[in-house]
């Protein structure tokens, strides 16, 4: 009897097959969970960046997010109708302006100033493509609110991208309130209510967004896993999978005082939650 060594070529191939099969199946989760952990730890990152700007703007120059005063909209009989977030963009300077601008060209390193979010442009299979987000399929806070035609925006060192509201100067929220989606949805830099406690003025112009991975795909807004869950809540956040469909690479926040916070549940849950 001849002893045989090695594999057939149908053991190889059987072998082969499994080996496929058992790829397919977990690559997709290994990569989900890389890019997921990438996202969130890039928008702790940006998050804390942001709040650093505003607690050095109010050291060095005397003002912050809340501090902001930005120039004044006019209509063509010259009555004022609302306000610009920026004076001169990239020209913007805190000992010079009182703007948002003027916060992230001074006291940020290595950004660069993109004005309107059509200026970002992405390579889609060699043909350049203006930027965009995507929003969740049930909504989200961006899509309720901010439109990127209505943003200001800055690429920081890291390639990851800041939007904020055209309008947004004054950003305040009163001490000791709590930041709700009520709040996060009005209209208005300040938290305002009338004599029947009625909101009647928020932070809806105060909102803008980080993208942590700059203008590369998915460029979709993070979500709650629990579609039944109101994405605009932030008080309440919601839970989200660490899969390619929730955990995703743009977050909706909004600024006040010298403060930057998520605007939405899910983005709440990322910024809060270790996993």
């Amino acid at each position: 009897m001849t002893k045989r060594f090695g594999f057939t070529l149908a053991e190889v191939l059987i072998t082969l097959g499994i080996i496929g099969v058992v790829a397919a199946m977990t690559i997709p989760t290994l990569i989900a969970n890389t890019n997921g952990a990438k996202f969130r730890s890039q928008f702790k990152k940006t998050v804390s960046t942001l709040n650093q700007a505003g607690l050095m703007a109010q050291a060095q120059y005397d003002f912050d997010y809340a501090g902001t005063t930005g120039t004044e909209i006019k209509d063509s009989d010259g009555k004022t109708t609302g306000k610009n977030a920026c004076i001169n963009g990239a020209s913007d300077h805190p000992e010079k302006a009182m703007t948002f601008c003027a916060i992230f060209n001074g006291t940020l390193t290595g950004q660069t100033y993109m004005g309107a979010a059509s200026n970002i442009k992405r390579n889609a299979n060699g043909k350049e493509e203006n930027y965009t987000w995507v929003s969740p399929a049930a909504g989200g806070t961006l899509a309720n609110g901010l439109a990127l035609a209505n943003t200001i925006t800055y690429t920081l060192a890291d390639g990851s991208i800041v939007g904020f509201n055209s309008k947004a100067s004054g950003c305040e929220l009163a001490i000791g309130s709590q930041l709700t989606g009520e709040i996060i949805n009005k209209a208005g830099n300040s938290v305002v209510y009338d004599k029947d406690g009625k909101l009647t003025g928020g932070l809806g112009d105060c909102t803008g967004f980080i993208d942590v991975n700059g203008a590369t795909l998915p460029n979709k807004e993070v979500s709650c896993s629990d579609s039944a869950k109101d994405a605009t809540k932030v008080e309440a956040p919601c839970t989200v999978k660490n899969d390619a469909n929730h955990m995703t690479d743009v977050f909706p926040i909004v600024f006040h005082d010298a403060t930057v916070e998520p605007a939405s549940a899910a983005a709440k849950y990322v910024l809060t939650s270790s996993k």
